[in-house]
C-alpha cells in the first residue's frame, strides 16, 4: 500500500488532464502522506455533460458516518475486493464517485535485504501516474463546513513480479498468501471511462500495472526518504 507520493505542479495536471486552468499555486505540500491535502480529478459535479474537474482534498476518505475529519483509523488505501462491502467505500463505490489522483513519482518499501530500502517508482515514458481512487464530500453538523477526501484504491500483487518485491514479508505466509499490494496505475486510454463508466466497467479498470509501465528502483542516498 502507498502511504507517500509526490504530485505534479499544478500547471502539468491542468496540460496532461485537460483541464481549464485555473492561474492558482499548487495548494498542497510537495511530499503527500496520508491526512494531507491533495490534488484529486473527478467528473464535474454540476455540469450538464461530461467534464473533468481538478479538486484538493484530505488523502484519507472521510465516510459519511465519521463524527469529524480527523479519523482515528487510516483510510487512504483501499483494497478493492472490499469496496462493496466496507462501510467506508461501499456507498462512494455505488455511486461511481471514482477520481483521478495525479502522480509524478509515488514510493514504496523494499525489504529484500533484511531492512526497509524505499524505491521511487516513475512511469516509465516520462508522463505522469494517474492512479484509481475514489472521493467523497463530507459536511460537519456542527459547522457547516464541507470537506473533501479521497483514497487511494489497490489490488493484490503476490503474483506480479515487480510489486510483489516491495513491503515486509510476513514469515508465517508463504510467498503467494502475503497480500502484497499495488497502486492502480490507469491507462491514458481508460481516464473518461473511469471517471463516468459504470460499475462494471471500473471494475475491469481495476488490475496490475505491465511491468514495462514502470521505471523503479532504489531512491538515492541523498533523496529524502519517508518517516
Amino acid at each position: 500500500m502507498c502511504n507517500r507520493y509526490i504530485p505534479p505542479e499544478v500547471a502539468e495536471i491542468e496540460r496532461f488532464w485537460s483541464l481549464p486552468r485555473a492561474h492558482q499555486p499548487d495548494l498542497w505540500p510537495r511530499e503527500i502522506f496520508p491526512r494531507a491535502p491533495g490534488p484529486f480529478i473527478r467528473r464535474r459535479r454540476d455540469a450538464v455533460g461530461y467534464e473533468r474537474e481538478l479538486v484538493v482534498g484530505q488523502w484519507g476518505l472521510i465516510p459519511w458516518f465519521a463524527k469529524e475529519p480527523k479519523l482515528k483509523f487510516p483510510t487512504n488505501n483501499a483494497r478493492s475486493e472490499e469496496l462493496e462491502a466496507k462501510a467506508s467505500y461501499k456507498d462512494p463505490w455505488k455511486r461511481g464517485q471514482r477520481c483521478i489522483i495525479p502522480a509524478a513519482t509515488f514510493d514504496e518499501p523494499n525489504w529484500e535485504t533484511g531492512k526497509n530500502i524505499w524505491w521511487r517508482f516513475r512511469r516509465a515514458d516520462g508522463a505522469p501516474w494517474g492512479l484509481a481512487g475514489l472521493w467523497n464530500t463530507w459536511t460537519d453538523k456542527a459547522t457547516g463546513e464541507v470537506h473533501e477526501s479521497y483514497t487511494m484504491l489497490t489490488v493484490n500483487a503476490d503474483a506480479d513480479p515487480l510489486m510483489s518485491r516491495m513491503h515486509k514479508p510476513d514469515p508465517k505466509l508463504a510467498a503467494d498468501k502475503q497480500d502484497k499490494r499495488s497502486v492502480i496505475p490507469l491507462d491514458p486510454g481508460d481516464f473518461d471511462e473511469w471517471l463516468e463508466g459504470t460499475v462494471e466497467q471500473a471494475r475491469a479498470m481495476m488490475r496490475l500495472a505491465p511491468t514495462e509501465v514502470y521505471d523503479a528502483g532504489p531512491m538515492e542516498p541523498d533523496q529524502k526518504a519517508p518517516v
